[in-house]
């Protein structure tokens, strides 16, 4: 029995040794592109804090980049005693950091992204060219993809005077506030405290923007909502406050006369809404939502 025990306990060590060192695996993926101050690429600038400052590899007099297969640069990883890294592309571009300064470029950035999100706290942005350039042009406009406040990185570029784009890649490092579903939402349900939490998370990529703001918006599921899942605007429209099926009341106002009757609603209706009524005669109306079971005809 004690043989059983000790042998079901080291199977669990195994199995947990197997699972962190798949995860640290997982963690050690070598970028795509990486920034050097200079010439000569250093073991360090690959691994942070590197115990030993090896040149691995010199970018050519008058260069300023040099790529280099990912298989290759993961070969000589392993020769220094680092096995357990992977790579996503097929080659790693080192490019020689400009003498310029972006700052512009990175306040730009930071106001495209707090004109679109309600609830932000940016940390950090850091903007690098795409190819080494000496200087910026005096004056140039700069411009920035309508849809990248989805993601932490992206593209953005300036434009100079005779029309001349010089591209820049940025990495921004920010915290948003969104709504996750606690349970499962079904469609048409309303968003409230009982399914949603609010939670603050890094900015990394969305499909679609996180809704932010429940309180001032009535809100209802576009379809059906899985736990766990962070809310966009992919998954919701504005709150039906009429729905089809429901009596309703409904008002004629005029000068002479004010009247209100009470009618079945034949569609569902947010506010604003024409929608279709019927009377207890079966008589159909077209009338205009105007709040929660109300509506009134023109």
């Amino acid at each position: 029995m004690l043989n059983c025990a000790k042998s079901v306990d080291m199977l669990t060590k195994f199995i947990f040794f197997i699972l962190l060192s798949t995860i640290l695996s997982a963690n050690n993926i070598i970028q795509s592109t990486y920034y050097v101050n200079s010439n000569d690429i250093y073991l360090s600038h690959i691994i942070k804090d590197a115990p030993s400052n090896k040149q691995i590899y010199k970018i050519k007099p008058g260069k300023y980049t040099k790529r280099v297969r990912s298989k290759d640069l993961l070969k000589t990883l392993k020769k220094h005693g680092y096995r357990d890294f992977s790579a996503k592309s097929m080659y790693v571009k080192f490019i020689k950091k400009s003498p310029i300064d972006t700052s512009k470029i990175a306040l730009y950035i930071k106001e495209y992204y707090l004109n679109n999100y309600d609830q932000i706290d940016i940390k950090e942005i850091k903007v690098e060219s795409r190819g080494y350039i000496a200087t910026l042009p005096k004056n140039y406009s700069i411009e920035i993809r309508k849809k990248n406040y989805l993601s932490k990185s992206g593209i953005v570029n300036i434009k100079t005077s005779d029309n001349k784009k010089i591209f820049f890649n940025y990495t921004i490092n920010a915290n948003i506030l969104i709504y996750l579903s606690n349970k499962k939402i079904n469609r048409d349900t309303e968003l409230s405290p009982l399914n949603t939490v609010k939670k603050s998370i890094l900015l990394d990529n969305f499909m679609a923007k996180p809704i932010q703001n429940i309180d001032s918006n009535a809100l209802q599921g576009k379809h059906n909502i899985k736990k766990d899942e962070v809310i966009t605007t992919r998954d919701v429209e504005i709150l039906s406050v009429v729905k089809r099926d429901s009596f309703i009341d409904v008002s004629l106002n005029s000068k002479n006369m004010s009247i209100s009757f009470s009618a079945k609603a034949l569609q569902d209706g947010k506010l604003g809404d024409t929608i279709t009524v019927q009377k207890s005669s079966g008589k159909r109306l077209k009338v205009r939502v105007t709040g929660k079971n109300r509506a009134e005809m023109r």
